[in-house]
């Protein structure tokens, strides 16, 4: 298990822990640093792999209801860890449209609940732990700039991957086995990562850094050498969280933004990928 996990150990919830707990705890931090009110936050995106806490319920409105925010539209997006690609997206279109209000985007990710651990055709996602993430998007005075993104999904794999009732209890399945996976994942981010760059009339040369969806390390590391990046031009933590969903990439930046190994003006890619199976990438701009 060690060879899929790459550590010994990664956060997961505990017994009695909700995922929109941990989505609450990020955006009470982001409010309280960007001191911006809740009447200015109009649009609250929950994004993430869709089983929620509780049946027929909205993450997005439980956190908003928290944080004293009322007159927003609240929404789920589901798409496992590629949901926050979109979501972000979504959240820059309706703030660019929207001037002085804000979208608040929430990542929530409980994967390592939903695995059943004693069945082998699962082990690709037993290093999946459990992250909460969140992101105020306004059209002006960020600290990161969105400046493009495209996704795309190949239908042909939607069934590899499925979930299954197992009394109360919903768990993930992979339905047989099947080549080519790995391939198609270095296909789609390779012509992804060039249709970006190539609309912002940019090539790979320009780009600081680029941050991968912890998925699988193997492929992490393929993709970086397709595109003829050096592995110090990304971040790696495998060995200390595992798969953190849809927060991998931007717990990779938030660490470069720590460390300050980012200059103002700096290109940082972001390539996310979903089971279903999705992937997209999504530019971003470092204005310090």
């Amino acid at each position: 298990m060690r060879t899929i996990t790459t550590c010994d150990s990664f956060p997961v919830l505990g017994d009695g822990e909700r995922e929109w707990e941990l989505a609450l705890r990020a955006a009470q931090e982001v409010m309280k640093r960007t001191q911006v009110p809740p009447s200015a936050v109009r649009t609250v995106i929950y994004a993430g792999t869709g089983e929620w806490d509780i049946p027929c319920w909205s993450p997005s409105a439980k956190v908003a209801h928290e944080l004293g925010i009322r007159q927003a539209y609240c929404f789920e997006l589901t798409n496992h860890c590629n949901a926050v690609t979109a979501a972000v997206q979504i959240g820059c279109d309706r703030v660019a449209a929207r001037d002085g209000e804000y979208t608040l985007v929430l990542i929530g990710d409980r994967v390592s609940t939903l695995l059943d651990y004693s069945d082998p055709h699962a082990k690709e996602m037993f290093n999946q732990g459990d992250a909460g993430a969140a992101f105020l998007l306004s059209a002006s005075g960020s600290t990161v700039e969105v400046l493009q993104s495209k996704m795309c999904t190949d239908p042909s794999w939607c069934d590899y991957y499925t979930g299954v009732r197992e009394g109360e209890r919903v768990v993930i399945r992979r339905n047989g086995d099947r080549d080519g996976l790995a391939d198609a994942y270095a296909e789609n981010f390779v012509g992804l990562t060039t249709d970006v760059l190539a609309s912002l009339g940019k090539d790979i040369t320009d780009v600081a850094y680029l941050l991968v969806t912890h998925g699988s390390r193997p492929i992490h590391e393929r993709l970086l050498l397709e595109l003829g990046l050096p592995e110090t031009r990304s971040v790696f933590n495998y060995h200390r969280l595992g798969h953190m969903g849809g927060a991998d990439t931007f717990i990779a930046m938030q660490d470069l933004i720590t460390a300050k190994k980012l200059r103002r003006g700096d290109l940082v890619l972001h390539a996310t990928s979903a089971v279903g199976f999705s992937w997209g990438v999504m530019a971003m701009e470092y204005a310090g």
